[in-house]
């Protein structure tokens, strides 16, 4: 009889094994997936600072590692808030350690993409990876680690401490890693793009293998309001949050519990809640049964008179920097954006920000050239299954005179404290209808403004045409006129062309 084995791994030992589900699945797809959540992490800790972000990316080859992949080091420095020293070895070699567990809006979800991307490094090179991070002190700190798999720690190799003259602040990441950068070469300069797009305010600067050197500029210092950290609302609470609340809450009664653990619930509401849940104001919520934990739970999301969660958790890019950003990478003729009320899903607040640009530089595709952001991060793979695509191609597009082969690009953008993203991959939007809802809506809106421009705009040919006829006859008819009447001059053809302008205006 086979004996069954029982084992724990540890998490990094997890990733290991699955890292498929992080976006680490081929070597084409493994590189773009390092780029990106390098590059976010080096966003975040710029805008944590209210910085305008400097990023600079070099990608440079090392050598062959099999028939389809090259070994390349990647290298990625930033002008961010820096990393205290006592954490730069468990926030670049722990899996699942991080400062992204805070319920506010940010791009990194999970804590676990920067630390995915060297222990990929590390199976496919077994080199270690390099950290250089100061705050801007009088110190500099390098350190080359490794990660302990098994035990998911950091193995510090080699530490080292510099004077900080020039009071330098921000953190360089450099590693090796195997990958295909010739496949991933589009999806790469894609995500440069688009991320230029929504972040117009970052200088980014790649260099490729080649050393071909591509550069976006910002068009703008002004940054959105950063997000602020927030409580949970009661609608979006289970049983475990529950449960944890009450094991590290200081209040010994249920008003106060209720006050100063959920998200814009005040002594009014909090009375309402608790007469309508039949619990005494002074039961202390440590004294409460799993049972009445439970209930507890299915009462808070019964009540409908909790307010609905504000929005100061979220950082909207805003219309005004979102059509900045959409003027300067794809030049358009015409742009129009639009910016949602705040909404919720499951007690989780979002906002839906949406714009649409037509004719300049975009090409004709013979489709709608479709551009999805979450928490200002590009989606670029799986895009049919994306919410966003879904709303879009259920859109009765001819009514407001759009067609498909038109050059027409459609930018949605979503930001909430909890996107609802399908895979850890954070690849595409799961099919909510409070999402789903919102995003029509607001693509809605910006087609009704596309479809005012191109009445007029086709009013305005129509004119051009008529004046254009007019031009090419009225001379011919003027000198007819006087051969008939007579007349060695000519009536003057100008006042009749102006004429016609004034009468074309009117009907405008």
């Amino acid at each position: 009889m086979a004996k069954t084995t029982f084992e724990e791994i540890s998490a990094a030992d997890f990733f290991y094994r699955n890292r498929d589900i992080a976006g680490f699945t081929n070597p084409s797809r493994a590189i773009f997936a390092a780029v990106r959540e390098l590059v976010e992490n080096s966003l975040d800790a710029a805008e944590s600072l209210r910085m305008p972000p400097n990023i600079y990316v070099r990608l440079s080859y090392e050598g062959e590692a099999g028939k389809e992949t090259q070994i390349y080091r990647l290298r990625v420095e930033d002008n961010g808030i820096g990393v205290p020293p006592r954490h730069i070895p468990s926030a670049f070699g722990q899996v699942l350690f991080g400062s992204k567990y805070k319920l506010k809006q940010q791009r990194g979800t999970f804590g676990l993409g920067g630390k995915m991307a060297i222990l990929y490094g590390q199976i496919t090179t077994h080199k270690p990876a390099c950290i250089i991070s100061s705050t801007g002190a009088s110190k500099i700190y390098r350190c080359r680690l490794m990660i302990d798999i098994q035990r998911n720690r950091p193995l510090i190799l080699d530490r080292k401490v510099l004077i900080n003259k020039e009071r330098w602040r921000g953190t360089i990441v450099e590693f090796c890693l195997e990958g295909d950068y010739f496949r991933a070469m589009p999806k790469i300069l894609e995500y440069f793009k688009q991320t230029a797009m929504v972040n117009p305010y970052a200088n980014l600067t790649f260099v490729d293998p080649r050393g071909r050197l591509y550069k976006f500029t910002r068009v703008t210092k002004e940054m959105p309001d950063p997000p602020r950290e927030t409580l949970p609302h009661p609608y979006g609470v289970d049983v475990e949050l529950l449960q944890r609340l009450i094991q590290v809450t200081p209040y010994r009664n249920m008003l106060e519990f209720l006050r100063y653990h959920f998200h814009r619930v005040g002594e009014i509401t909090a009375r309402k809640f608790l007469e309508f849940s039949n619990i005494s104001p002074s039961k202390n919520p440590k004294k409460l049964s799993h049972e009445e934990i439970v209930r507890l739970m299915h009462m808070l999301k019964k009540f409908g008179e909790f307010l609905p969660p504000d929005a100061s958790c979220l950082s909207p890019l805003g219309e005004e920097l979102l059509k900045a950003g959409v003027l300067k990478e794809l030049k358009p003729e015409f742009v129009a954006v639009h910016q949602r009320k705040p909404s919720t899903y499951a007690g989780h607040p979002f906002i839906v920000e949406v714009g649409i640009a037509y004719g300049g530089e975009i090409p004709k595709k013979g489709n709608f050239l479709i551009y999805r952001f979450a928490n200002r991060i590009p989606l670029l793979y799986d895009e049919a299954s994306d919410v966003s695509v879904r709303v879009v191609n259920s859109m009765n597009w001819r009514r407001y005179k759009v067609m498909p082969d038109m050059p027409t690009a459609i930018l949605v953008h979503i930001c909430s404290t909890k996107v609802p993203y399908k895979t850890v991959g954070k690849e595409f939007i799961a099919d909510r209808p409070e999402v789903r809802r919102e995003i029509a809506n607001g693509l809605r809106e910006v087609a009704r403004r596309l479809q005012r421009f191109l009445t007029r705009r086709e009013h305005v040919d129509r004119e051009r045409k008529r004046l254009g006829v007019f031009s090419k006859y009225l001379p011919k008819i003027a000198q007819f006129s006087a051969q008939l009447a007579g007349k060695e001059k000519l009536p003057d053809v100008k006042k009749l062309l102006r004429s016609v302008k004034k009468f074309g205006a009117k009907e405008t």
